[in-house]
C-alpha cells in the first residue's frame, strides 16, 4: 500500500489530529506503518475467519478488540 504523500505539509489536512485520542494517534500511526500492512495482509486471507484475525493481531501487534454488548 502506498500512501499520497504529496499533501503532508498541508496543515488543513492534518487540523483532525487536535481532537484525537490517545487510541486514535495509535491508530493513525499504525496504520501508516508498513510492517503492520504486510502482517495485516498476511493475516487476513479471504477465507480467514475474524477470529483467526484478531487473534494474529492481538498476538503480533497487542492489539486488543473488544466485545460489544448484544453483538
Amino acid at each position: 500500500m502506498s500512501l499520497d504523500t504529496s499533501r503532508w505539509r498541508s496543515q488543513s489536512t492534518y487540523d483532525y489530529v487536535d481532537t484525537l485520542t490517545a487510541p486514535d494517534i495509535g491508530w493513525e500511526w499504525l496504520r501508516r506503518n508498513e510492517d503492520y500492512q504486510r502482517s495485516y495482509a498476511d493475516l487476513s486471507p479471504a477465507d480467514a475467519p475474524a477470529t483467526a484475525l484478531a487473534e494474529g493481531a492481538a498476538r503480533k501487534w497487542g492489539l486488543r478488540f473488544p466485545r460489544r454488548s448484544g453483538a
